[in-house]
């Protein structure tokens, strides 16, 4: 048995009926490049019964302890069955991605079974709707718990579904797995007394490692070294109320080189910021066409993996947390990803001197029972509604992706497309995720929140098409007569005569499932569950 960590143990005390916690990802194959050029259900199954040695997460379940007065334990399952957790559907004809999303978002809407494995993998077929794929293709609705994995464990799951080469064989090494038995609540009860006990001293331990990053995060405030601005509480939007069961998902690809070109613009700008700009001129596009949009910018929360080299193979989450305001504010889209480099690097030198690992050990210290009647009291009592929640208006989530192309029973993975938990304050979430040549930037939401996320889609790719045209046709820049020793350049005010593409004319020059279907009318809610 092991026991779950404090974070872990929190999105199993979040789990409710309308809000299940786990993440997943839709993932599109072209079965040509399996042997005999196609894959049937049965050669799915075989091939990830051969690899689950290389993973722990499959074939582990939870235990909770009675009353929830201690954290809950992972047990290798004496009941595991694959075929509960690979299910097989067809899609109806045409097949297409409107449809894809639609069965997406149902499947994802679906709380995981927590007495087996947490974990699901739906494969559809009949996408033959869907331009640009092969004949023949499917897709994978992957869901696993929070409490399982993070974005890089998952990462490592999916290296043990995959394969570098369509013909790589299985493992040659034994599989040496054992199942355990169900711990009965006695035995629980009592390792909750003994851990109730040393908790304490936890709690000192952790407070000790502490001090010193709290310490040096005030010396770094009062030396200017970071800034804590109002701009790091966002204003409440639509998208900060209590959640109903119901989600829509969706999202674009775009090739990853022009998202380089992109940070460009702004010197010392990463991927990362780009992304951030991008979603938060979406956002603006977004709530300005309701009459919603706040004059102060709106947050994201950014996860930031704190695991290390050693724990690569581990369960859990190993993740702290940065607040990026996201310059919804701002129109000018240079201005805008300015901003959000310049804020994104202050809050990563406040989150530095704080210390992000002791962040995530500080929550390993807090008591179960408190967490999880915080949890429950939190949702029963609808206080997201009534302004009590996060200082962020959304979360992205930044995962990087195989560079190469892999593989799945022989047929090759073509795009791949992250999906977000929800929770009550947070009705709406991004994953920007890598793969070979290509980015995607997909979107989870609460489908009372977001009734029409086609125009969410738009509303993202037309605010990626204004940079990636800036960064096409930069704005020339003015000359500095009879200055010889220039001043450091600030592109963001410079920027603002930069000529912005109509989004109704421009082409995205995106490949990838999402950018092969055609836009739909604006204010039509489609990809609900």
């Amino acid at each position: 048995m092991q026991q779950l960590q404090g974070m872990d143990a929190s999105f199993v005390a979040l789990e409710t009926r309308n809000s299940p916690m786990h993440i997943g990802s839709i993932l599109i194959y072209d079965p040509s490049t399996a042997p005999g050029g196609f894959v049937r259900f049965k050669d799915i199954l075989g091939f990830i019964e051969s690899r689950l040695q290389l993973s722990k997460t499959m074939r582990q379940r939870l235990v909770r302890v009675p009353f929830d007065l201690d954290y809950p334990y992972w047990i290798e399952d004496p009941d595991f069955d694959l075929e509960y957790h690979v299910r097989h559907i067809a899609l109806p004809k045409p097949g297409d991605w409107r449809q894809l999303c639609i069965q997406a978002a149902r499947v994802f809407s679906r709380p995981l079974d927590l007495s087996r494995p947490p974990w699901e993998f739906t494969v559809v077929e009949g996408l033959d709707g869907i331009e640009g794929l092969a004949k023949g293709s499917y897709a994978y609705i992957t869901k696993v718990h929070h409490a399982a994995i993070d974005g890089m464990s998952g990462i490592d799951l999916m290296e043990a579904t995959h394969t570098l080469r369509p013909d790589e064989p299985p493992p040659s090494t034994p599989d040496t797995w054992k199942p355990e038995k169900l711990p009965n609540p006695v035995e629980l009860l009592g390792r909750s007394y003994m851990n109730a006990i040393t908790n304490p001293l936890k709690q000192i331990e952790v407070a000790a490692k502490a001090a010193p990053g709290l310490a040096k995060a005030l010396k770094g405030l009062a030396a200017k070294e970071f800034d804590v601005s109002t701009e790091m509480i966002a204003p409440k939007t639509r998208f900060n109320r209590k959640i109903s069961p119901h989600r829509v998902v969706e999202g674009i690809s775009v090739p990853l080189a022009e998202v380089k070109a992109i940070r460009t613009l702004v010197e010392g700008a990463k991927v990362n910021d780009v992304f951030l700009a991008i979603i938060g001129g979406a956002m603006r596009r977004y709530l300005e066409d309701k009459k919603e949009l706040p004059k102060k910018t709106l947050t994201a929360m950014a996860p930031i993996s704190v695991r290390s080299k050693g724990e690569k193979d581990t369960m859990g989450n190993q993740v702290a947390a940065m607040i990026a305001p996201l310059g919804t504010h701002i129109a000018d889209p240079i201005e805008r990803l300015q901003f959000c480099h310049d804020r994104t690097v202050n809050s990563k030198a406040m989150t530095d001197a704080m210390g992000a690992r002791n962040m995530t050990e500080m929550s390993k210290a807090s008591p179960a029972l408190f967490m999880a009647l915080g949890a429950q009291l939190y949702s029963r009592l609808s206080l997201a509604n009534r302004g009590v929640g996060p200082i962020f208006s959304t979360v992205v989530t930044n995962v990087p992706g195989p560079p190469i192309p892999i593989y799945s029973a022989g047929a090759k993975m073509q795009s791949m497309m992250g999906l977000l938990c929800l929770t009550d304050g947070l009705g709406l979430g991004h994953v920007v995720q890598s793969y070979t040549d290509e980015a995607t930037i997909a979107f989870t939401a609460d489908r009372e929140m977001m009734p029409d996320p086609e125009f969410y889609v738009e509303c993202i790719r037309a605010s990626y098409e204004e940079l990636r045209d800036a960064a096409k046709n930069p704005a020339p820049k003015k000359a500095e007569a009879k200055k010889p020793a220039a001043k450091k350049r600030a592109p963001a005010k410079k920027a603002t005569a930069t000529k912005k593409a109509p989004a109704s004319k421009a082409k995205t020059g995106t490949k990838g499932v999402a950018s092969r279907k055609k836009a739909a009318p604006k204010g039509k809610g489609t990809t609900k569950s």
